[in-house]
């Protein structure tokens, strides 16, 4: 008669009492795990968050130095949101009924961004403030090649040349359940011609992030340019692409305006009511190319 000692090897040659200590898991489990699995997708590396505000109502019929005092508070917040990751802001005010400006923030750690709203409700501007809308997403590369620019699939962080451009183009966006049954062949050649639409604006810049599983949509898109009829213009020819029927949404769209956060606290009411207002890029250029009028200046004074 033979006895199971546990110092004893099993048939596979590997000992019994690693086998029973080391791994405790149930046969079925012992058996997935030595089945071939699939590559994990590229993980997301810093955290994007776009946070629309709007200010409320009953706040901009306070008096100014009421309304002053908050606009020292944001301030103070927003400097040190720039101190403790990237931080850019927007006016949307005259391009959106909602909301008022954005804040646009990129960490390495989401605790960053989760601390310091939580800071903005524990003041005054809790109340203040509302927020109509607010996306959460990451970067990560991209399994699409860019033929155009070689390399740019590998990036998974918040580009260099980043948040620097006088507007910017905000929209959530989610696919078909089409797109992803699709074979990789034809994902490859509907995503090759939308890149290929895009090379013809070089001046745009796009920050594409990823929201799976941590927000209602999949991607964020965020295009950066000096002209938003250049913009238009991108959009319209996208939407001539294939890619566009495997779109589910892509709204709402924002168009946003960057600014200074002095600029910014005056911009929606919260300041000095004292504005230094510096021409956009755009405007500049189309001040720079319209044609002499025709009608003589007329001197003033004594």
């Amino acid at each position: 008669m033979t006895t199971d000692h546990l110092t004893s090897k099993d048939r596979n040659g590997t000992n019994a009492n690693t086998k029973r200590e080391g791994d405790l898991r149930p046969p079925w489990a012992q058996k997935a795990s030595n089945t071939p699995t699939r590559p994990q997708s590229w993980h997301g590396k810093q955290f994007v968050k776009f946070s629309f505000f709007r200010v409320r109502d009953n706040v901009r019929a306070m008096e100014r130095e009421d309304r002053q005092q908050l606009g020292t508070q944001l301030s103070q917040l927003l400097v040190e949101s720039n101190e403790r990751m990237l931080t850019r802001v927007y006016s949307t005010i005259g391009s959106r009924g909602d909301c008022d400006f954005l804040v646009w923030q990129v960490a390495d750690n989401l605790d960053l961004i989760m601390d310091w709203h939580s800071e903005v409700l524990d003041t005054k501007l809790g109340w203040a403030l509302e927020r109509p809308h607010s996306f959460l997403s990451m970067t990560m590369r991209s399994q699409y090649k860019n033929q155009y620019t070689p390399g740019s699939e590998q990036r998974d962080r918040f580009r260099a040349d980043g948040g620097t451009n006088d507007w910017l183009f905000v929209y959530p966006m989610a696919k078909i359940k089409d797109w992803y049954q699709s074979s990789s062949t034809r994902r490859n050649k509907v995503m090759a011609e939308h890149i290929a639409i895009g090379h013809a604006y070089p001046e745009i810049k796009i920050n594409t992030t990823y929201s799976y599983g941590l927000d209602d949509q999949e991607f964020v898109v965020a295009f950066e340019g000096d002209s938003p009829g250049q913009f238009l213009a991108l959009v319209k020819d996208l939407r001539t692409s294939q890619s566009t029927s495997f779109t589910e949404f892509d709204t709402p769209m924002f168009t946003c305006r960057r600014m200074e956060i002095g600029e910014l606290i005056d911009q929606v009411g919260l300041g000095t009511g004292v504005r230094v207002r510096k021409p956009s890029t755009a405007s500049s250029e189309a001040t720079a190319t319209s044609p002499p009028s025709d009608t003589k200046q007329t001197k003033t004074g004594t």
